[in-house]
């Protein structure tokens, strides 16, 4: 039977046809939709709306591809939705998910903590600081020689290049902490695993980092112990791996690693257990040290029994390691069979006492040569190589020391405000030796750097100087007049100061006049034996004549400074500038160079973590005239010679003692094998006064007193 279907009728619809037995009924489909009942009445059915097509059938007939690949999946997607329970399934196993949904859901979370992970990493930036305590260093000191003096920070670390760590101590920590560092990624998986289970189960931390961890643990985390700082570590660590190459990251670590006994880094390890530098270490010490890293408070032997019993067994094991892993063959693995002692303790440095004048005097010289801020250089990390001598250092403490013992025998009570400022300065410029004071820890300031007391008739050799360089005037618009060695003054005492004018009067309208230790008169004098003699009346007056400025001006180009000089009067050329002795030893150094002067310098190389720093040193420039310099050279070796007859003769040694007239100083200067001494003995009560007090006679005769004594005794003069 063929139907026709009514244009009235979309394209799109169907119609519900019910077709009947026509041999049954005989009845037949109207084309209104009714079927006849029994009755032969029609009776009506509801037209049912046909279902839109679904979009798979909607998809173009050009795309066939595309219509079985979408279908695929969406026949997939049916098989994996859950139906629970499921119904060709009995007992539990109704409410098990399928295979197909377990995979599922694994992709899911795998993909899902792929993109976790990636946006965890991308938004992970490595910090620009660092943690300033892990990179902070100290500052260490060295003698003239070269060995170790003095060492200042809170941290006892000092950073090493990579290329001068030997390969056998790399090699030893890599065995002992990550075999795999230069292969792996920067992190353990099962490490991480491990350590997130202990966190997990147990509430702490597990070992099992690289070495890149542990560096992103030293330099850029704190040291807690949590789920939440492994994972930062670890993103870190990923990080820094693909930023940074593995010599620079295993370079940090060595540096900042906690090794016991206070240090930090290889190099302060080094030196603290077996007293030498890290690139003099052997295979079997590197071993030791490498165990320490696992925790420096379970293998330092000298901590108990049961250390020592750890540290022999970790430190075979990582010989053995090495040997598995290349960095040893078995035949130099055989050869260490005995543990390589450390030492019992840590070498100290002296410090405190002299050796912190030393330093102080050290860092302020540094700083300014090398331009550091305090900042950069308390940072820390330099080697400051200076120019004091470890014997002439001794020699200076102990001839000061002897002085104060005997002080204290004959007069107690002056001894308790008795100072002592020396200072040995070589005739290039070089800080040999300082006396500071009894002890940098009880009394701070630097008695051989303090402008304190006035340099009295010491002084001298600087006026004769000035003269023999330019000349006296005799008249206010004369030409200058020669001086000379030879040349005559009035030694006697009490003789009035003159100018071209006539006498000088003080401001109080009294004349001024000079005088003579003891008040003693010598008549007509040459300045050459006035000197030697230290005659002050020929002094105050060939001052007068010859300008006090150009005086002053000779001072300094010698090597005082203009902070101790007061105003230009007569008593300047008796000395009541006040110089330390530092400065006092560098001016008579300068007549010893045949006139030559270099500002006196402390440090003679910087170097920062073993590479060096750029570093200002003085020039030598001419002071005075090499025949001026060697005038007041020899009328200073008289004398010498004229204080003390029994001195050797053949002996290059010149030097005169110093008195003032207030009796509140007394000085012995002078020069031996090229190196120039100053010794100032004075009285402060610092409980009261910054104010001097007077000798009283403790500090013995001036030619042969307490400051001689201790010169001799320090230059190896009898």
């Amino acid at each position: 039977m063929q139907l026709k279907v009514p244009a009235s009728l979309n394209a799109d619809e169907t119609m519900m046809l019910r077709a009947v037995e026509p041999a049954a009924t005989g009845s037949a489909v109207t084309r209104s939709g009714t079927a006849p009942d029994g009755n032969g009445r029609g009776r009506s059915r509801r037209r049912r709306k046909a279902p839109r097509a679904s979009a798979l059938s909607r998809l173009p007939a050009a795309a066939p591809g595309l219509t079985r690949l979408v279908a695929r999946v969406a026949s997939d997607a049916r098989r994996l939705r859950p139906r629970y329970p499921h119904a060709d399934r009995a007992g539990w196993r109704r409410w098990a998910p399928s295979w197909r949904q377990w995979l599922g859901a694994a992709l899911a979370c795998t993909g899902l903590t792929v993109i976790l992970l990636g946006s965890a990493y991308a938004a992970t930036d490595i910090p620009d600081n660092l943690n300033s305590y892990a990179t902070q260093q100290d500052n260490v000191y060295f003698w003239s020689d070269g060995t170790p003096m003095a060492r200042t920070g809170w941290v006892r670390r000092q950073a090493m290049p990579l290329e001068d760590i030997p390969e056998d101590v790399r090699g030893a920590v890599l065995a002992a902490e990550n075999a795999s560092f230069y292969s792996d990624p920067g992190i353990s998986l099962s490490g991480l695993g491990r350590a997130l289970w202990r966190t997990v189960g147990q509430g702490e931390t597990q070992g099992g980092s690289t070495i890149t961890q542990q560096y992103v643990k030293n330099v850029y985390l704190n040291q807690d112990r949590s789920v939440g700082r492994k994972f930062t570590e670890a993103m870190l660590a990923l990080k820094l791996d693909n930023q940074m190459s593995k010599d620079d990251i295993l370079e940090g670590y060595l540096n900042t690693s906690w090794f016991g006994r206070g240090t930090y880094g290889i190099q302060r390890a080094a030196q603290a257990y077996y007293g030498k530098d890290v690139g003099d270490l052997d295979v079997s010490e590197a071993a030791f040290l490498a165990s320490l890293l696992k925790g420096a408070g379970l293998y330092d032997p000298a901590l108990s029994q049961a250390n020592h019993d750890r540290a022999v067994e970790r430190w075979s094991w990582i010989l053995d390691r090495m040997a598995e892993t290349g960095t040893l063959s078995k035949a130099e693995r055989a050869r260490y069979t005995k543990f390589p002692e450390p030492l019992k303790r840590a070498p100290g440095f002296d410090t405190g006492k002299q050796s912190d004048y030393l330093v102080e005097l050290a860092a302020r010289y540094a700083k300014k040569a090398a331009h550091l801020s305090d900042k950069e250089f308390d940072f820390g990390g330099f080697q400051i190589y200076t120019t004091f001598d470890r014997k002439q250092e001794s020699a200076l403490t102990d001839a000061v020391a002897e002085a104060r013992k005997q002080a204290r025998k004959k007069d107690a009570a002056k001894a308790k405000s008795l100072h002592f400022g020396a200072s040995s300065v070589a005739t290039d410029g070089r800080i040999l030796a300082v006396h500071g004071g009894p002890d940098h820890r009880t009394q701070g300031y630097n008695e051989s750097n303090a402008t304190t007391v006035p340099a009295g008739s010491a002084f001298l050799p600087f006026v004769y100087a000035a003269a023999l360089e330019n000349g006296v005037h005799k008249t206010r618009d004369g030409a200058a007049t020669e001086v000379t060695p030879q040349t005559l003054y009035d030694g006697d005492d009490g003789i009035a100061v003159r100018t071209p004018e006539g006498p000088y009067w003080d401001r109080g309208g009294k004349q001024v006049t000079s005088h003579n230790d003891g008040e003693k008169s010598y008549g007509r004098i040459s300045l050459g034996r006035a000197l030697a003699l230290s005659v002050n009346t020929p002094f105050m007056q060939l001052g007068m004549d010859t300008g006090l400025d150009r005086v002053r001006a000779t001072a300094l180009r010698a090597g005082l400074l203009p902070s101790s000089f007061g105003p230009q009067v007569p008593a300047m050329s008796l000395g009541s500038a006040t110089p330390s002795a530092i400065r006092m030893a560098s001016g008579y150094a300068t007549f010893a160079a045949a006139g030559k002067h270099v500002e006196p310098y402390s440090v003679s190389r910087i170097t920062r973590n073993g590479s060096g720093i750029a570093l200002d040193k003085p020039a030598s420039r001419r002071a005075v005239k090499a025949s001026v310099a060697a005038a007041v050279q020899s009328a200073l070796t008289d004398a010498f010679r004229t204080a003390h007859p029994g001195a050797d003769p053949a002996a290059t040694v010149a030097g005169k003692a110093g008195t003032t007239q207030n009796d509140t100083a007394a000085w012995y200067v002078g020069t031996a094998h090229s190196v120039s001494t100053a010794v100032v003995a004075y009285r402060i009560d610092l409980g009261k006064s910054l104010e001097p007090l007077p000798l009283k006679g403790i500090a013995g005769s001036p030619g042969n007193g307490v400051p001689y004594r201790i010169w001799s005794g320090a230059r190896g003069i009898g």
